[in-house]
C-alpha cells in the first residue's frame, strides 16, 4: 500500500467520522429545538397560571372586603336599633307616667261633673284605641338579633402540581377600593370547558374539575427562536 492509498483511506475515515458527527449533531439540534419550544410553551403557561392566581387572590380580597363592610353595616344597624330602643323606652316611660297621672285625675273630674249633673269626659280609648294598660306591657320587650348560621365553605379542589417549583405570587397588591352602599359584587366571567362542559372561570388555563387544559381556539403561533 503506497502513500496515496493510505492518504485516501484516511480521508475516507475522516469523511465517515464527519458524517457520523453530523448525524449526531442534527439529532441534538432537533432535540434542542423541541426542548426549547417546550420551555417556551411551559413558560407561557406558567405566566398564565400566575395571572390566574393573581386574579383569584384579587377576587378573594374583594369578597373579604365586601364581607367586612357587610359586618360593619350589621354592627352599625344593631347600634342604631339599640339607640332607637332607648329613645322609645324613654318616651314610653314618660307616657306611662302621664297615663298614671291622667287616670285618677279624670276619675276625680268625672266625679265632680257627676255631682253637677254633667256628663263624663270621653275616655282615652275613644280617642286612641291602643292606649290601654296592656300597651305598656307589650312595648316593654326589647329586640334581640338572632345569630345567623355561617354559610358552608365549599371544599377546595386539590390540584397536583405540574412541577416541584412552587409559583411565587407577589404580595404587593393594590388594595380594593371601598365599595358604595349600593354596590354588589358581580359574578366573575365564565366559560364552558371543552372537555367536561362545566362552567369555569374565563381566564382559567386549566379546568379545576377534569384537569383538562383550556386553550384558546385561535392560539398564537410561538416565534421561532432558532434557525433550522
Amino acid at each position: 500500500m503506497n502513500e496515496r492509498e493510505t492518504d485516501l483511506i484516511n480521508r475516507l475515515e475522516h469523511v465517515k467520522e464527519i458524517r457520523s458527527k453530523t448525524v449526531h449533531l442534527e439529532k441534538v439540534r432537533s432535540k434542542l429545538r423541541q426542548e426549547f419550544e417546550n420551555t417556551e410553551n411551559e413558560e407561557k403557561r406558567l405566566e398564565e397560571y400566575k395571572q390566574e392566581m393573581e386574579l383569584l387572590l384579587q377576587e378573594k380580597m374583594a369578597h373579604v372586603e365586601e364581607l367586612r363592610l357587610i359586618h360593619a353595616d350589621i354592627n352599625l344597624m344593631e347600634t342604631t336599633i339599640k339607640q332607637a330602643e332607648e329613645e322609645r323606652n324613654r318616651s314610653l316611660e314618660s307616657t306611662k307616667k302621664l297615663y298614671d297621672e291622667f287616670r285618677p285625675l279624670k276619675d276625680e273630674v268625672d266625679q265632680m261633673r257627676g255631682i253637677m249633673g254633667l256628663e263624663k269626659l270621653p275616655d282615652l280609648q275613644e280617642e286612641e284605641e291602643k292606649l290601654t294598660p296592656d300597651f305598656f306591657e307589650k312595648q316593654n320587650t326589647e329586640w334581640t338579633s338572632e345569630p345567623q348560621p355561617e354559610p358552608p365553605i365549599p371544599q377546595t379542589i386539590s390540584v397536583p402540581p405540574a412541577t416541584p417549583t412552587q409559583i411565587q405570587v407577589p404580595r404587593t397588591q393594590k388594595p380594593p377600593e371601598p365599595r358604595q352602599q349600593s354596590f354588589r359584587q358581580q359574578p366573575p366571567p365564565m366559560k364552558a370547558c371543552l372537555s367536561c362542559h362545566q362552567q369555569i372561570h374565563r381566564n382559567a388555563p386549566i379546568c379545576p374539575l377534569c384537569k383538562a387544559k383550556s386553550r384558546s381556539r385561535n392560539p398564537k403561533k410561538p416565534k421561532r427562536k432558532l434557525d433550522e
